[in-house]
């Protein structure tokens, strides 16, 4: 829909420059002139393309520095040829525009309107070359001038800045301009019949001709505005008020594709996926044009389908979708492509890290070695009788060396490359503002989800022109807002830590880990990874007491993701809460699914940090606590060796022996009643479960 619109405006220019040019000779051109730029006019309307150019060669020798003759000429050969020599057409309009020493920058008075179809038919050109940003600096600055424009003009300048605005996701400004497009639209309708009226008998006739037609072109304008509204408060996430738009356009368009495509995104929002999957077929996709070929140059191509190779749309697309299923290499490939085009989108850069630290982590098989097991302790046995040894392992999973002597910045999945794509998003970012909280702020952030029960928060961001300013352009996704920002913010963070943490560099995961729990909007889940974290960083740099305050189980009051069932069933790359995607896939056993296992894992940690400091009667404590609050089959391995530790510490060797043959804390069974009535810290009863996070499936070490 979109690019069929912006070809023919292209042709809409064209005819208006000619009219242009006849106009401005109503003083000092000669009947000559006139009838030729009549009839050059009425060819090009016909699409007698070479009897158009004729009339304009002949009118270029009688009035050889006039500049719009030129362009005219440029138009129409672009024309003939079926929009295929855009870059020719770009070029005279650069040679023009050099010709008449007029730069878009500099364009303050009326005086500089004349030049306005050299700036509309530029920006056109840019629109379908994506230069989206050149394009709305040319059509903003034709906006401050269109007054004097004629309606039609008007109109198509105004269009054209709607479909940038929404192209780049400036649904604010898209909504104000078609406000402005429907006064405009009724003016002229009512200036129409108020001309009509004054009319004389003779020509009665062509007057319900011209009425006729325009009122077929009102009626597709008013079709064309009620989609655009529909696109922009989708993009809003403003069901209630889409809604109300999408009755409109069935109404005005019909079942045509576009409106089906409108309200097939329209229900897929709501999450009636099944209704937009029916609306989908129900349009008859085979009547439209397919793909063309395409290569890299523009010449030889119809302007129109530049717009149609979606290559690196759908790399992403695809990148995101096989990173999700559990393919990170795979992933890794699309998106390392995509990145080259989006380079600017920090978004996408998390996705990369994503894919090194799923593709060096392993399958959720192999993390699942770390349930208890006699095979996930012992490592062998040696010696028979008397001289039998029991060798254990040093961990349940051995450490990866993630360096093999190559460069960093090659494009690998590596850890060291997920630390380089990590820094990228990082910087990409815009300095972290503390602002004070506000009492709307919790709309805010509840209208990013997209879900139906806050759509009428959400619609009133439509009265905020301000609002629009706070976008963080990420394509080929939908943009950052406030809220979507932090969270990203906190995702990179927490990636950041692990990955520091993974390839040794503890001071460096110490500092993500301690910017991350300094967020003000920090999700319960993401706090409690930022524990651990940072405990493990100090651990390693021998600042055990510090560990230790991060490893107090009081910290963990909440694991939960910090959004809804309903958003993260959407499962789109459109904002949601970064790095918090469902995967579809079930919770990873390690992971803490209630406050209470989180608080055990605090737990089982802290004894380790007592342990280092030589407090084993801290240790055993925190030990036996934590047993106690969750089933003797559900404690991990390293628990296992912490205690079998302990107890030779004590000298205990029997005890400890039997804690390996029977794979589980002994003690806790008989002396565990003591333990209960005095714990360490209070455990917490309430139990709230939660969906596994994309990112933890990759990130919990």
């Amino acid at each position: 829909m979109r690019r069929i619109m912006i070809a023919v405006t292209l042709q809409v220019s064209s005819d208006q420059g000619t009219e242009k040019h006849e106009g401005a000779g109503t003083s000092g051109i000669t009947d000559q002139e006139k009838e030729l730029s009549s009839s050059a006019l009425q060819a090009f309307l016909a699409g007698n393309y070479d009897a158009c150019l004729q009339h304009l060669n002949t009118l270029q020798d009688i009035n050889k520095d006039d500049y719009k003759i030129t362009l005219n000429t440029a138009v129409a050969e672009f024309c003939k040829s079926n929009q295929t020599t855009t870059d020719n057409l770009r070029q005279t309009l650069n040679q023009l525009k050099n010709q008449v020493h007029s730069v878009v920058e500099e364009m303050d008075g009326l005086d500089d309107v004349e030049n306005s179809m050299l700036y509309y038919n530029q920006a056109v050109i840019l629109y379908h070359l994506r230069q989206y940003t050149e394009a709305i600096s040319v059509g903003e600055k034709l906006y401050q001038f269109i007054e004097p424009f004629e309606e039609k003009f008007a109109q198509a300048v105004c269009f054209l800045l709607v479909d940038l605005y929404l192209l780049t996701y400036q649904a604010e400004k898209a909504l104000h301009l078609l406000a402005v497009l429907e006064k405009m639209i009724s003016q002229g309708n009512n200036n129409s019949k108020n001309g009509k009226n004054e009319s004389g008998n003779n020509t009665n006739k062509d007057s319900s001709n011209q009425k006729a037609e325009s009122g077929a072109l009102i009626e597709v304008a008013k079709s064309k505005i009620h989609q655009y509204k529909v696109r922009a408060y989708i993009q809003m996430k403003s069901l209630k008020a889409c809604k109300r738009e999408i009755k409109s356009v069935m109404n005005t368009a019909g079942n045509s594709a576009p409106s089906l495509f409108l309200k097939s995104n329209f229900e897929y929002l709501r999450g009636n996926y099944r209704k937009a999957v029916k609306l989908l077929n129900s349009a008859n996709i085979a009547e439209h044009p397919g793909f063309m070929k395409t290569g890299k140059k523009f010449s030889g191509r119809p302007m129109c389908t530049l717009l149609t190779n979606k290559r690196y749309e759908l790399l992403y697309n695809c990148g995101i979708q096989l990173l999700h299923i559990g393919r990170p290499l795979a992933a890794f490939e699309c998106l390392i492509e995509a990145v080259q085009v989006y380079h600017s989108n920090p978004r996408l850069w998390l996705r990369i890290a994503e894919c090194c630290i799923a593709a060096n982590k392993g399958t959720s098989e192999q993390e699942t070695k770390g349930l208890p097991s006699k095979k996930g302790i012992v490592q062998s046995i040696v010696g028979q009788g008397y001289h039998r040894k029991i060798v254990l392992a040093s961990q349940s999973i051995q450490n990866v060396v993630y360096n093999d002597g190559q460069s960093s910045a090659i494009p690998v999945a590596s850890m060291e490359f997920a630390a380089i794509c990590l820094r990228n998003a990082l910087l990409l970012l815009p300095e972290d503002q503390q602002e004070p909280k506000q009492e709307n702020g919790s709309k805010t952030s509840n209208q990013l989800g997209g879900n139906t029960e806050n759509s009428e928060s959400s619609e009133a961001c439509s009265n905020k022109s301000h609002e629009g300013d706070k976008f963080i352009a990420a394509p080929p996704s939908s943009p950052l807002k406030k809220q979507e920002l932090e969270n990203l913010r906190c995702s990179i963070l927490a990636c950041s830590a692990y990955v520091a943490l993974a390839l040794g560099d503890n001071l460096m995961a110490l500092n993500h880990a301690d910017k991350l729990l300094q967020q003000p909007k920090l999700s319960g889940s993401l706090k409690f990874l930022g524990h651990l974290y940072a405990a493990e960083a100090l651990i390693s740099l021998d600042r055990i007491s510090d560990a230790i305050t991060h490893l107090n189980p009081e910290n963990v009051t909440d694991v939960s993701l910090g959004i809804s069932s309903n958003e993260q069933d959407q499962g789109s790359d459109k904002g949601e809460n970064e790095a918090m995607e469902s995967s579809g896939k079930q919770t990873p056993q390690c992971y803490p699914s209630s406050v209470t296992s989180a608080r055990t894992m605090m737990l089982f940690n802290l004894g380790s940090a007592y342990c280092l400091r030589s407090e084993y009667d801290k240790a055993r404590k925190c030990l036996h606590q934590a047993a106690s609050l969750i089933h003797p089959k559900e404690i991990p391995p390293e628990a296992i060796l912490l205690a079998v530790y302990l107890e030779l510490q004590n000298g205990n060797t029997q005890l400890a022996l039997q804690i390996i043959k029977r794979n589980q804390l002994l003690p806790s069974v008989k002396t565990l009643s003591d333990m209960r009535k005095k714990p360490v810290f209070q455990p917490v009863h309430s139990i709230q479960p939660i969906q596994m996070p994309a990112f933890t499936t990759v990130q919990r070490k």
